[in-house]
Order: C-alpha cells, then structure tokens, then sequence
C-alpha cells in the first residue's frame, strides 16, 4: 500500500458520493486530487483512476437506482458497448498528442452544460417569490431510445474516458437528458449501470503498458468509492429531481475549472 492510505481513502469516499449522486464514475474527482494532492504525473493518475473505474463498485448504487424504477437496462448496454469501443482510442489519443487544447475545449463544454442545468434565470424567479412546484414524477423517468443514439453516446464518452479518465458519466448524463430527454434521476441510474462492467479496460491495458499506473493507490481509492457510492445514491433519491439536476450544474460548472485551467 501506499504511504497516504486514508487519504487515499477519503478521496475513494468523496469520488463515491459523487458518483452515485450525478452518474459520473468518480474520475473527475479521483484524477485532479491524485495530480494536485499526491502530486501524479497527468497520465499516471488518469491511468490509475481508469484501473479504479474498471471494477463493479457502484454494484450498490445502481441497485438502489433500479428498485426505485430509475434505470433503464437496455440503453445501459448499449452505452457500455459504446464505452469498450471508445475508451480505447480516447487513450491511445491521450497517450501520443498534446491534450491541453482538447482539455480547453471540453472545459468550455462543461460550462455550457452545467449552465443549463442550473437555470440561474429560472432559479432567480423562484426566489422571487413564485409558488413551489411539488414534484411527484418527471415524464422522463420512462424515457427510452433507440439504440443507435444510445451507442453514439457511450462511443463519444468512451473517447473522454480514455482521455480525462473521467469515466465517461460527464457525457452520459448530460446527454441523456439535454439530447434524450431522460429525468435527471433516470439519466444517473441508467449512466452508473452502463459504468459498470470493465468499459475501459481497453485504456487501462494501454495505460498499464506504457507504466502509468499505481495499482496500490488505485486499490485505497477503490475501497473508497464502494461506500461513498451508495451514500451518493441514496441522497440523489431522497432529492427532488430539480434539486438534483442543479447541484449537478453546479458541480459541472466547478469541475470545468480543473480542465480550463489545466489543473
């Protein structure tokens, strides 16, 4: 094991809840703290994190997910089929180009994403005093699609994977509901079951080769990820889907920082 297990630890932990909260696999956190706090080499934390991101450690949440009706079955398979293909050539990508412009770009993206999922006008109006709006149900809770938008969407995220080692759920989600038309809570449920199986094996084959990975560290942050996944699922599910879908805006408008600022 490493030197800093707990802390390795709390990071798995933090990653977790995230994950089971906004679909997102946890690499977007796992990645800039190993770089920042443990002081990883780019590549070696985003190859270390896609070793973390091959095991089923979200098998908990996604359960949770699919007993609350959240989760459909067959566009997560056509996801994850999208995600074997893809992962391996966004790595292949990450390990032979320079990546700070394609970082930039998918910064400005994340901005415009989590922008909309925020909706400050909408958000400010209600402040000002309109009437609550109980929820019950949301159309989208029974969305489906066809499969080709489907493995569309999970190729494009297997690119992003393999190259940020962000697990591919920050493409996913927003997809699915921007594109889709998924409920923010189906959309998470369906983008965890797809992150699942070992999509990125392909990336971690070639991160693994080219001597970017800690399977030490990898293994801290996994233990981690197994408890805070659940937690993250739970709270998602004891949230109103509006609430949801805009702490994920502004979740998505922090993590643009870390890819805008190359940090």
């Amino acid at each position: 094991m490493p030197d800093y297990p707990l802390a390795l630890l709390l990071v798995g932990v933090a990653a977790g809840v995230l994950s089971g909260m906004f679909g997102i696999g946890g690499g977007v956190v796992i990645v800039p703290a190993l770089t920042i706090l443990f002081g990883f080499e780019l590549q070696n934390a985003v190859g270390t994190s896609l070793v973390v991101l091959i095991w089923p450690l979200s098998i908990f949440a996604v359960a949770a997910y699919y007993r609350a009706g959240l989760l459909d079955v067959m566009a997560s398979i056509m996801l994850a089929l999208g995600l074997v293909l893809g992962s391996f050539f966004g790595a292949e990508i990450a390990l032979n180009l320079p990546e700070d412009t394609m970082q930039r770009i998918y910064g400005a993206f994340l901005v415009y994403v989590g922008w909309r999922f925020l909706e400050p006008r909408k958000l400010l109006a209600e402040r000002r005093g309109a009437a609550p709006r109980l929820e019950t149900s949301h159309p989208g809770d029974s969305a489906k699609a066809h499969w080709l938008p489907m493995l569309s969407i999970g190729t494009l995220a297997g690119v992003g994977a393999g190259l940020f080692g962000i697990g591919g759920g920050l493409v996913i989600v927003p997809a699915l509901v921007e594109l889709l038309h998924y409920s923010q809570k189906r959309a998470v449920g369906t983008s965890l079951a797809a992150l699942m199986p070992p999509v990125s094996i392909g990336a971690v084959v070639s991160y693994y080769n080219a001597g970017m990975v800690s399977l030490a560290a990898s293994a801290a942050v996994a233990i981690g990820l197994i408890g805070g996944a659940f937690f993250g699922a739970r709270l998602a599910l004891g949230l109103p889907s509006g609430t949801v879908r805009r702490l994920y805006g502004a979740f998505l408008l922090v993590v643009s920082l870390r890819f805008l600022l190359q940090l």
